[in-house]
């Protein structure tokens, strides 16, 4: 029974995922609205405080609070890891959100030493939610693999925020001596790869088949993945503060672990099951996730070409890369799989709320094409046309993209609460209700 007490620890019932969701949506929202208003704020080169504010909204704001919002909804349905919010819970919610706002004001202000402190609180967040998955996973009944992936996103989002805060201070202090430029690189890479791109891979392995829906992949070959982009982060991060020997090894390892991630996915397609009847029949989130997996493509391309020399960091490759790493891969992947994963968890809200009594709606029938369409076109013009404005530095084109795709993500929390709406309504007097699966 779905509403014993054995099973309701598993239930996702939590208000916790949806305001970490609505917090994601608005520094989202932020960044690109400050980018729509003013694409002067790039001026020409990425590596300068306010840019790197912005980087921090998308990259702390909207993938690191998806990631810890979505784990509250993915660990017991998919891990079977049982995650009941407390205090404690609420309690690092907020030292995330003001975590979060006091790096990108400080970034924007160019107050290194006090970024160290909202990082600060970025920190305890994170640790909160990676030391309760270290208790749980042990027990998760998912292969091994899967778990190697979760802790070593955790366990890689951690260092780059220490790394990170030490890059501040000693950007007042000068105590490391390390090339500012390439420890930022450093820092970047090990923050965007070691942990929502790490994470993404390794939760996809569960989530995608739950969404096409397909047989679940297993076996010790789904480790590849997690093995040769952390060995790729450790070269990676090595040579590029020591100076010790060129990133083209790092950068190959990671692209081969990355490979092996879409080879599994592809294999996964192949397993394919009958698709519930109650979907809509074009599914716009999964055809988001598919255009992700293209950028990744596009970007690991890019990243090889970028290993040519330090001087190619300075041109149009170096913000196509970034464009197609962070927006179009990264933050697009994590569209898609909101779109098919907040139905379930508003699915579940509801039934809570009602004391175990089923929404009138399944959750295969809270998707809405009409959201859904909107929100991919958005994104699918929006994120080229952006690496078009910065990398030729064409500000009208900026501030056009920009504003797509704002429309998209404040159509992306309209649709949010759409689902939500619809699973808490009441059937019909002369309506069955639906269960969930």
């Amino acid at each position: 029974m779905i509403g014993s007490p054995g099973t309701r620890a598993f239930l996702p019932a939590s208000a916790l995922p949806l305001a970490y969701f609505a917090g994601a949506h608005a520094a989202l929202a932020c960044a690109f609205g400050v980018l729509a208003i003013n694409p002067d704020v790039p001026g020409g080169f990425f590596y300068h405080p306010r840019v790197v504010a912005l980087v921090h909204l998308v990259t702390v704001g909207w993938l690191s609070g998806s990631i810890l919002g979505a784990f509250y909804i993915v660990a017991p349905l998919a891990l079977r890891l049982a995650m009941p919010v407390g205090r404690t819970d609420w309690a690092a919610y907020a030292a995330f959100q003001a975590g979060t706002i006091g790096m990108a004001a400080h970034f924007w202000l160019g107050s290194y030493a006090g970024m160290a402190w909202a990082a600060g609180l970025v920190w305890f967040a994170i640790a909160w939610v990676g030391l309760r998955a270290a208790r749980g996973l042990p027990g998760a009944v998912v292969p091994w693999p899967i778990k190697l992936h979760v802790a070593l996103a955790f366990a890689n989002i951690l260092a780059a925020a220490a790394l990170g805060a030490l890059i501040g201070l000693d950007r007042t202090r000068g105590f490391l001596g390390w090339p500012p430029f390439a420890a930022a690189i450093a820092h970047a890479h090990l923050a965007a790869v070691g942990w929502p791109a790490m994470m993404v891979v390794g939760l996809s392995y569960r989530l995608i088949p739950m969404m096409l829906p397909a047989a679940m992949p297993a076996g010790a070959s789904l480790a590849w993945s997690a093995v040769l982009i952390e060995a790729g982060l450790a070269v990676l991060v090595f040579t590029l503060i020591s100076g010790a020997g060129p990133t083209s090894a790092g950068v190959l390892l990671i692209a081969a672990g990355l490979g092996s991630f879409v080879l599994q996915v592809r294999r996964t397609l192949a397993r394919r099951m009958p698709r519930p009847p109650a979907l809509p029949r074009r599914d716009w989130s999964m055809w988001q996730t598919r255009a992700a997996l293209l950028w990744l493509a596009a970007a690991t391309l890019l990243g090889l070409a970028l290993t040519a020399g330090p001087s190619s960091w300075a041109g149009p490759l170096a913000w196509w890369y970034g464009i197609a790493g962070l927006i179009g891969f990264l933050s697009q992947i994590v569209v898609g799989m909101q779109g098919r994963l907040v139905p379930m968890y508003a699915w579940y809200r509801a039934f809570a709320a009602r004391g175990g009594r089923p929404p009138a709606l399944s959750a295969h029938e809270l998707p809405s094409p009409g959201f859904a369409r909107i929100i991919f076109a958005a994104w699918t013009a929006g994120v080229p046309l952006l690496g078009a404005g910065l990398a030729g530095d064409r500000r009208p084109l900026v501030a056009v993209a920009s504003a797509l795709m704002l429309m998209g993500v404040v159509t992306g929390a309209l649709y949010l609460a759409h689902m939500m709406r619809a699973a808490g309504r009441d059937a019909p007097a002369d309506s069955p209700t639906s269960r969930p699966q």
